[in-house]
């Protein structure tokens, strides 16, 4: 096949070779894509905050209401949730996407529901109660077990085969590839398992664990919180574990749910990783709950919940917190995708459920000086894209076969997941979601490499990639849609997660709480749903104090 010289740098940087570009991109002739559309996020909208526009609202467009919440993610819903099991039923929800959910979001055409970013839920334990209550309002569970665990429906539980890797042209089963596996991968890699296993039977004075979910729920000792400070490869070294095997999976596993790789990772996020998931040692990590649409079927019990509370297509534009006659009173100043509106709430309380780097854009008193805290929070890069294929790949006998995760050992994307496998449906036409962590550049740059790119230069990408293992994709694709997420996820980098800045940043400001994952250093649903539930329950007490 012909190809440019800018399409080859391209896709070297993109799913090979760390080049720097900038929309260099160009589809060289007899290269036929298939088509497709660029979906969200709206980039261009959030960047009229970036430039502070500035903008009036009419006398007769201002409105009263004890709470607004600004952003409609997991946390925002989340918060909006609890307000409502606290009796609170005065407040707005402000989100400036058309469709709610954030990175949880998912999509649905042609007969396919697909995720467009977060896939799946471990199952929690009696140890998260509010997480396993929410489940059982959704009818996920079928009761609890003799020790108060949930117990999830055997159809929300992820289906068999779960995983595989593909390694020098063959597939195998689960990420851990034991072929060509030496006696000390072997011994490396159950060394390790063990040391994972101390972890997970770890308790404190206080009986907390190291490591748990959600993070407000783990153990504060100074020899568990002082992994923070050192990276996860540095830990690694400190243990022996040279393993190249062994460090791939951890590297996996690092870029799977934080987009940063080992060497950038902190310790402590690197073994919260394996150990926040396993009961304790000897024991089987926690069963995955997931949907076709990954956990856009949460987002859409919450949002459903809500009802019409919830406005999309508004951007916050500036939140003005003032004092008057004694009292904290927020003002919030929105304007309308095509900006040919505005309008204002005036609100008791506020809840910023929006990242930490958005803050100094919208809260007025920190545009011209923003808190230290809020300079500390990096954003990991993503591109997802979905596949749509008229048929399976072609399978080999000897090869495991196609699974709800399928990854490709020597490829920097994270593979891709079946959005029909938890639907029963095996053969014949399906949709594959491909994830792609921007983290082998430096974050800005990637992020400017992400977003100079448009649909064509990603969906190649994604073809190229997976073309690695099927040679056959781009015959079988009959469309792509990409996604692109500038700040999909908060960086969990040495010093985060137990420094001074994560504490700082999750602490009230004159009537405005914040509630957002990255306020946990880790950007997980179950810290997006914690973080909600924990500023609306600041708002409740808030609203009390001011009625007495």
């Amino acid at each position: 096949m012909q190809t440019s010289s800018t399409r080859r740098e391209f896709l070297a940087s993109a799913i090979g070779l760390p080049l720097a570009l900038s929309g260099c991109y160009q589809q060289p002739s007899g290269l036929d894509l298939p088509p497709g559309e660029l979906v969200g996020a709206s980039a261009d909208v959030g960047h009229r905050l970036r430039d502070r526009q500035q903008f009036e609202v009419p006398t007769d467009r201002w409105e009263n209401r004890q709470v607004v919440i600004v952003g409609g993610g997991v946390a925002g819903l989340s918060a909006a949730r609890r307000l409502l099991q606290l009796g609170i039923e005065d407040f707005r929800i402000l989100e400036l996407e058309p469709v709610a959910g954030g990175t949880a979001r998912s999509g649905q055409s042609n007969g396919f529901r697909y995720p467009w970013g977060a896939h799946y839920l471990p199952a929690p334990t009696s140890e998260n109660p509010d997480l396993v209550d929410l489940l059982d309002e959704m009818g996920t569970l079928d009761g609890r077990t003799s020790q108060g665990d949930p117990i999830v429906a055997e159809q929300y539980l992820c289906r068999t085969p779960q995983e595989r890797v593909y390694y020098k042209g063959a597939w195998y089963e689960g990420l851990y590839v034991t072929a060509d596996e030496t006696k000390a991968d072997r011994e490396q890699y159950t060394r390790f398992r063990q040391l994972i296993g101390r972890f997970a039977d770890y308790r404190d004075a206080n009986n907390h664990r190291a490591f748990g979910l959600p993070v407000s729920s783990c153990s504060q000792d100074p020899e568990i919180t002082a992994l923070d400070q050192i990276s996860m490869t540095d830990w690694l070294d400190q243990q022996q574990l040279t393993s190249p095997k062994l460090r791939w999976l951890i590297d996996y596993c690092c870029r799977d749910d934080y987009g940063l790789r080992v060497e950038k990772t902190s310790a402590w996020a690197g073994l919260f990783y394996f150990a926040a998931r396993l009961p304790n040692a000897g024991a089987s990590t926690q069963p995955f709950i997931t949907w076709s649409e990954g956990n856009g079927r949460i987002v859409n019990h919450l949002r459903n919940r809500v009802g019409d509370k919830l406005q999309t297509g508004w951007t916050v534009a500036e939140v003005v917190p003032s004092i008057d006659d004694g009292k904290e009173t927020v003002e919030v100043i929105a304007v309308s995708s095509d900006a040919t509106q505005t309008i204002g709430l005036r609100a008791d309380r506020v809840i910023m459920a929006t990242p930490q780097f958005l803050t100094p854009y919208l809260i007025r008193d920190w545009r011209l000086k923003p808190p230290e805290h809020t300079k500390a929070f990096q954003y990991s890069s993503w591109v997802v894209a979905n596949l749509f294929l008229k048929d399976r790949p072609i399978a080999s006998e000897q090869d495991y076969p196609l699974s709800w995760d399928n990854v490709i050992a020597d490829s920097p994307s994270l593979g891709y997941v079946v959005a029909t496998h938890q639907a029963l449906i095996d053969y014949g036409p399906t949709v594959l979601t491909w994830y792609l962590p921007l983290c082998d550049t430096e974050t800005d740059a990637a992020r400017r490499q992400l977003l100079n790119e448009g649909r064509d230069a990603w969906a190649d990408a994604a073809l190229s990639d997976l073309e690695r293992a099927h040679p056959e994709i781009r015959q079988l694709t009959t469309r792509v849609d990409v996604m692109r997420w500038g700040h999909a996820m908060v960086q969990p980098t040495p010093g985060l997660i137990w420094g001074p800045h994560r504490q700082a940043a999750a602490e009230p400001y004159h009537g405005i709480a914040f509630a957002n994952s990255d306020l946990s250093g880790i950007a997980l649903f179950e810290e997006a749903f914690s973080q909600g539930n924990r500023a609306a329950d600041w708002v409740s007490r808030e609203l009390k104090t001011k009625q007495v």
